[in-house]
């Protein structure tokens, strides 16, 4: 399958100081990807960089040029005091095709109304956003997103602080979009759950650990060397050069059941942040 994202020894920081180092590997169009790690461990700035939002600081990031994108951040990024309706947090889901002064039709009232029924929002339009629950608000951003009908879509840890009902139902529509042939990655904490409903998984702390199949990629041994990289992590490490001599993730990686594990535990404890 052709590559919807590709990843060429990609550094991604902020204040030149890393946060994703050397990440090489393609996501393949309609694959379904849980980005895993520990806290801190680089996922959410592995999706600014994809996003765009974050540069690179070394290496590249190519979304394919006929892709179309949808984001959805973490709800801690969200301002809920401000004076929105969900259907106006709903609604700025058509931005990408209507513009910021662009003219609201009818059609696109419709796609809202559609939006909100498949999240189970029907009746909330006029809710102001802020007397939403948390499992609310994120029915409410999934349907931002689906009003989006984008190609590409990135959820950044999209099931924390909800209820399990809500869970259920959203990875009801993750499950749809992918059927529907759509590129999806997910920032998950819950592992049982990546086993369940995810095809494929990246493991990260702060460099790849494993990618590819989510069952392989989760075995105990990868977890293991992905908690000792990311203990053995000198946060005041300065800036590393690229480490030519490895290849930490297959960059011919698309939607592979290989499991693409690191180098060697002692060689990267010998490197320490480098």
């Amino acid at each position: 399958m052709s590559a919807c994202v590709t990843l060429d020894d990609l550094t991604l920081g902020y204040n030149s100081h890393p946060a994703v180092h050397h990440l090489n590997g393609a996501v393949a169009k309609g694959s379904l990807t849980a980005i895993v790690g520990a806290n801190g461990s680089g996922k959410s700035t592995l999706m600014k960089g994809i996003v765009g939002v974050l540069k690179p600081m070394a290496g590249a990031c190519k979304v394919a040029s006929d892709v179309t994108l949808a984001y959805l951040p973490q709800q801690s990024e969200l301002d809920r005091s401000f004076p929105a309706r969900v259907v106006d947090l709903v609604s700025l889901g058509l931005w990408p095709r209507r513009g910021l002064l662009g003219r609201y039709r009818p059609e696109d009232r419709e796609a809202v109304a559609k939006a909100l029924s498949g999240v189970g929002l029907k009746g909330f339009e006029n809710r102001p956003i802020d007397t939403l629950s948390g499992g609310q608000l994120q029915r409410a951003l999934f349907a931002r997103v689906l009003v989006q009908d984008a190609d590409l879509i990135l959820l950044d840890e999209p099931f924390n602080a909800i209820d399990a009902r809500t869970v259920t139902d959203l990875i009801d529509l993750i499950k749809r979009w992918h059927d529907e042939s759509r590129t999806i990655m997910v920032v998950v904490h819950d592992l049982d759950l990546v086993r369940e409903h995810f095809p494929e998984a990246l493991l990260l702390a702060r460099r790849p650990v494993a990618w590819g199949d989510a069952r392989k990629t989760l075995a105990s041994e990868n977890l293991l060397r992905a908690r000792q990289f990311h203990e053995a992590w000198d946060e005041n490490a300065p800036w590393c050069a690229s480490d030519k001599g490895h290849n930490h993730v297959n960059p011919a990686h698309a939607h592979s059941d290989d499991v693409h594990s690191h180098d060697d535990l002692d060689h990267a404890n010998r490197r320490g942040a480098a």
